[in-house]
């Protein structure tokens, strides 16, 4: 999956959760699932994920996009936005090892995008394209 045929929505949550320091930013294309799209995203303490997540919240509410269901409180080390065709995941690097969604979704077509000043490496598997932001 290539970066131009992300849909905007989906490219905005990266642009954000990029303007926040979010490490391994991952987008999975669904097949058949109850969504098109899984962001995922990692932050390196419990500030940085509530931040990450209030600014794809904003992001997203200025271009119209509504948001349908929001799990996670502050502390939390797991924040989840639902915005019906696409869901975003804001993990600790913690939970995001311990939930594994990337295995879980493994069969997924995947984008990741490497953090600032970190060189792109290609991934483990076939699927994968890494883009420079």
């Amino acid at each position: 999956m290539k970066q131009d045929i992300l849909r905007s929505e989906v490219r905005w949550v990266v642009e954000a959760a990029q303007d926040k320091q979010a490490v391994d930013i991952t987008v999975l294309k669904l097949s058949g699932a109850f969504a098109d799209y899984f962001v995922l995203a990692s932050g390196r303490s419990q500030p940085q994920i509530k931040a990450i997540s209030e600014a794809i919240e904003r992001r997203l509410d200025e271009q119209g996009v509504r948001l349908m269901h929001r799990e996670g409180k502050a502390g939390a080390e797991w924040v989840l936005l639902d915005y019906a065709d696409f869901v975003v995941h804001i993990f600790s690097e913690r939970a995001r090892q311990y939930y594994d969604l990337e295995r879980l979704w493994r069969t997924a077509e995947r984008v990741d995008f490497p953090s600032s000043g970190t060189p792109a490496g290609p991934h483990s598997e076939s699927q994968t394209d890494t883009i420079q932001p």
